[in-house]
């Protein structure tokens, strides 16, 4: 089977950067006089930078724009993915398995650009033809214009490429865009379906696996 390009979610799918969110959505909501949890959180999974500071503002009912809310978490997770950033299970591996093999890999994410460059530079920019972030797209996950941006930017049909992702949104995006899913649910549940298939971890799959999706 003929896998034309394999398109990576990055928080929670490739970085493990939901803790590291979740650290500076504390810290920013304490700024605020507020209370953060894990349920806050996984409202949140899979979204853009906008949602996150919508949501935020509304939860802490303080007057702070969305300007300073974004600059306040921006620079929150600048500073704790300076000191580096850990790769998902299975995650470097099955992307060098790709690489190699001569099969296009994207980065598709929701993260603002800043973000992105930084677990960029401990991933590999490299290892990417394509890197679509939130400042490449006017509508971000769950919308599929991420994934067609990734197709259009490597030219290839979206029907013969394969989805990794981690949240809901993602996969609805990916799903949206004709792609083939590999989901590995890190916050939130999600449910095998047709043109999905659900794993615990990224160890479980193979560059043979992936290519099996692709009718």
């Amino acid at each position: 089977m003929h896998v034309e390009a394999v398109f990576f979610d990055m928080d929670g799918l490739l970085a493990d950067t939901e803790k590291v969110w979740l650290l500076v959505e504390t810290e920013v909501m304490e700024r605020l006089g507020g209370e953060w949890s894990h349920e806050h959180q996984r409202n949140l999974v899979g979204g853009s930078m906008e949602r996150t500071v919508d949501y935020m503002i509304k939860h802490s009912r303080v007057p702070v724009s969305p300007q300073v809310l974004r600059q306040w978490l921006t620079e929150g997770m600048t500073r704790r993915l300076s000191e580096g950033v850990e790769a998902m299970p299975g995650a470097l591996e099955l992307l060098g398995e790709v690489v190699a093999a001569g099969v296009p890999a994207a980065l598709v994410t929701s993260s603002v650009p800043e973000i992105a460059g930084l677990v960029l530079d401990h991933i590999g920019r490299a290892h990417f033809s394509a890197i679509v972030t939130a400042g490449d797209v006017t509508r971000t996950k769950p919308h599929p214009e991420p994934y067609l941006t990734a197709a259009r930017l490597l030219g290839v049909d979206p029907a013969r490429c394969v989805v990794l992702e981690d949240s809901p949104n993602g996969v609805a995006a990916a799903t949206a865009a004709g792609c083939a899913v590999v989901a590995v649910p890190s916050l939130l549940p999600i449910e095998p379906a047709p043109g999905r298939a659900v794993v615990s971890s990224l160890l479980d799959v193979d560059l043979p696996y992936l290519r099996s999706l692709i009718p």
